[in-house]
């Protein structure tokens, strides 16, 4: 595994319900050293029913109510960029990361999204992209939750390149 050291001001935000988003940012921290940061949302928020969840999530987007956050942001002004990450839920970011996104104040900073899917990303990148605002994307690394620890090449691609 090789270390990736032009990233020296950047945080790595994800949030993971199953738990392959968190194994994707884990494999991130280890090549970049990175700041982590977990996103959370209220312990009650969501089931431990996949379906159950993306009915919750689907009620959220449509009532306009993202989850609050259940911890307080990190302090974003060290950061040059930010890796944000978490899992595809219908065809778009899970609902705590629109929350993070919605919770970044508009200073510069660049955006790289990561995403971990149950076998297609939808249109992750685009949902990502609109809720980031005037922030500045890179391109985005997404990987089949399954794939994760098989991902190495790709990962490291995706690294060297932001």
């Amino acid at each position: 595994m090789k270390e990736v050291d032009h990233l020296n001001k950047t945080l790595i935000a994800y949030y993971s319900w199953s738990g392959h988003t968190a194994a994707l940012a884990e494999r991130l921290h280890a090549q970049t050293h990175a700041d982590l940061y977990e996103i959370k949302a209220p312990a009650d928020t969501f089931s431990v029913d996949m379906y159950e969840t993306a009915d919750i999530a689907k009620a959220q987007l449509k009532a306009g109510q993202l989850p609050p956050l259940a911890e307080p942001l990190p302090d974003l002004s060290k950061y040059d960029t930010i890796l944000v990450g978490g899992p595809v839920w219908s065809g778009a970011p899970a609902t705590p990361v629109l929350s993070f996104l919605a919770a970044i104040p508009d200073d510069d900073v660049r955006l790289a999204p990561f995403y971990t899917d149950a076998g297609t990303p939808g249109d992750y990148e685009a949902v990502f992209k609109r809720a980031a605002g005037k922030h500045s994307i890179a391109s985005a690394l997404g990987l089949p939750g399954s794939k994760v620890a098989t991902a190495q090449t790709q990962i490291q691609q995706w690294l060297n390149q932001l």
